[in-house]
């Protein structure tokens, strides 16, 4: 498993719906520069899994789904990496990419296949999980592959040593958890919370080759230095049932999201509706979970939106954002009859009862397929990418309708050229302290892993 993709049926697909309103799409002139170009073999990593984070100095930190070498079958002889790239001392000057941690696969216990980027904390440890690997029993195609891990890298006491990868957590069995998705996320109290595609004993419509339908889950740090982390599965996905219309939902995605009341956000990417375009896998939710009242009680699972492939999408590849007043905003894919994917936003948190808007719809004519999150700017503006469509990728901005306008403006800020720009963006942004945005593609280039190249880290600036 090479790119950031679902494994075999769940993979990636954009309905084609219908929509009813639509905004034209401006185009402006900021300024792109890859930063760093992969270049795949034993030495390197290929294929970005999310995007990347800044540390207090201005480095960024990320992981590579492929390359860095190690013994990962079945999946491959590449285990995947965690990277910083460092920015030049000189204006002008190359950015440079120091190797943190190449992962060794199932045979050393260790991770194997990143399929999320890192998260770091204020004491400059990264976060992050990996799909494959760990000391659990998982099997892929006749292999013992593992089962996926959490783990933690801490950087050195004195600089210029190495860091020191921890495994917090291995995943043991379909029902713990099977291929953890997506980036995690901290709680207040240091408590990391994530999703993993497979695993949680319930569900069997999910994938072929991969049990049960996906869980949410929670690793909490020791309570006394040198202990152990404990992992709790605090919801597992259902699925569709045969025969059914309306089901649970499947392969939640991670890059959760918590309130203030410590509430968890989320989607998933099948499961739900069963609609026609994926027709008894179903087209994915919007999910809340809420904690328990009382010690030890169970965390409860509401559906705040169930796509249908119809006029408000379906098929969401990632997590959400949360603005102050609890409304929700994501993408998924559809949205109009070209079928480019659209952004949108979920409103309720007060009533109870929550509505989808749809503020934005792509068409494959243009630019399309928004399959990374989505991240807040000044003015409650929305930025995010799009991964596809017959002009290509891009980095677009929405801006919220000013008086007397009905529509979100969409603005495209970069439209990748392909090699050696990057190819396929699909993690959320982040923005530095100056308003320039920085994210990854899976291609392009100037690497040679595939004809399209092994991806980039890249920056945007106005």
């Amino acid at each position: 498993m090479r790119t950031h993709q679902r494994p075999q049926a769940a993979v990636r697909w954009f309905f084609v719906v219908l929509m009813a309103f639509t905004a034209h799409a401006f185009a402006t002139s900021w300024t792109e520069q890859v930063l760093y170009s992969f270049q795949g073999g034993t030495n390197d990593g290929s294929d970005p899994a999310g995007g990347v984070v800044f540390d207090k100095a201005g480095n960024l930190y990320g992981a590579t789904t492929g390359a860095g070498g190690g013994n990962c079958a079945p999946i491959g002889n590449e285990c995947g990496l965690v990277y910083q790239l460092s920015p030049p001392a000189k204006q002008g000057d190359p950015w440079t990419e120091t190797i943190l941690y190449q992962f060794q696969g199932k045979d050393a216990n260790d991770g194997s296949v990143p399929e999320g980027g890192v998260i770091i904390d204020s004491a400059g440890n990264l976060y992050g999980t990996t799909a494959y690997g760990g000391t659990g029993d998982c099997v892929l195609l006749g292999v013992s592959a593992g089962c996926g891990t959490v783990y933690e890298l801490s950087p050195p006491q004195q600089k210029g040593q190495q860091w020191t990868e921890t495994i917090l957590y291995s995943f043991e069995s379909g029902n713990d958890g099977y291929f953890p998705w997506g980036s995690l996320t901290f709680d207040s109290k240091g408590n990391l919370y994530g999703a993993t595609q497979f695993g949680g004993g319930k569900g069997t419509s999910c994938d072929p080759y991969f049990q049960y339908c996906g869980t949410v889950f929670e690793v909490s740090p020791p309570k006394e230095k040198g202990g152990k982390w404990t992992e709790k599965v605090l919801h597992s996905f259902a699925g569709m049932t045969n025969g059914k219309q309306m089901g649970d939902g499947a392969n939640p995605n991670g890059g959760l999201v918590l309130d203030r009341k410590g509430a968890i956000y989320g989607t998933t990417y099948a499961g739900g509706y069963n609609c026609p375009h994926h027709s008894g896998q179903g087209c994915g939710t919007v999910f809340e979970l809420k904690p328990p009242s009382r010690k030890g009680g169970r965390w409860t699972e509401a559906q705040l939106h169930v796509f249908t492939g119809g006029n408000d999408g379906g098929g969401s590849s990632a997590g959400l954002i949360c603005d102050a007043k609890n409304s929700l905003y994501g993408v998924a894919g559809g949205g109009n009859i070209s079928g480019g994917g659209i952004v949108f936003r979920l409103t309720g948190a007060q009533r109870g009862q929550w509505k989808e808007t749809v503020l934005h719809w792509f068409s494959n004519s243009d630019w399309s397929g928004p399959v990374g999150g989505l991240v807040f700017g000044s003015g409650g503006d929305l930025y995010g990418t799009t991964s596809g469509g017959d002009k290509g990728a891009a980095v677009f901005q929405l801006r919220p309708p000013k008086r007397n306008e009905e529509t979100w403006a969409v603005t495209i800020l970069h439209a990748f050229k392909g090699v050696p720009d990057g190819i396929a963006p699909a993690a959320s942004l982040i923005f530095d302290k100056v308003g320039d945005l920085y994210g990854t593609t899976q291609r392009g280039g100037t690497g040679t892993c595939y004809p399209a190249g092994c991806g980039t880290v890249f920056e945007v600036s106005p």
